[in-house]
């Protein structure tokens, strides 16, 4: 192999790594802000589109309200998924008592304080749908008469 043919296959494995980092990075940078946006945005869409089309919506996982690791979520005030941008299959299904890796309530959790708080933040631990590992995550939720509507970012 030639000196020059070298050097490329040099150059193409670095620029390979140089990818494949700047996207691995792109992954994990959503910030608090943009979640904030998302849930201000699909509280706009509730509104103007409807709950029924606006839930669709946010359960689809390649539609517009997935972006990277953050996704909507919609719960009535009992427990119950309206919507899920990264499990569909959770829609209809009440998740009151779900606990985390730590035994914690966090649905239950996130419902108690909906009741005294229209906007909060809540921390706890789920598998991120992207690395596919529990992580620690913070979600940022607005309540919306008898529903909670939430996006979060992992930390």
């Amino acid at each position: 192999m030639s000196f020059v043919s070298l050097k490329s296959l040099a150059s193409g494995i670095a620029a390979a790594a140089v990818l494949g980092l700047g996207h691995s990075a792109a992954v994990a940078n959503v910030s608090k802000d943009e979640a904030v946006a998302m849930v201000k945005k699909g509280v706009a869409a509730i509104k103007s589109m409807g709950p029924e089309k606006a839930y669709a919506e946010f359960s689809n996982p390649s539609g517009p309200w997935v972006d990277r690791d953050l996704y909507l979520v919609v719960f009535r005030l009992d427990g119950t998924t309206l919507a899920h941008g990264a499990n569909a299959k959770q829609v209809g299904v009440n998740v009151i008592d779900r606990k985390d890796v730590d035994g914690k309530e966090f649905v239950r959790e996130r419902m108690e304080t909906a009741k005294t708080k229209t906007s909060f933040w809540q921390d706890y631990k789920y598998t991120n749908p992207t690395t596919k590992k529990i992580e620690p995550k913070t979600m940022y939720c607005e309540k919306q008469a008898d529903t909670v509507v939430c996006g979060g970012i992992y930390k």
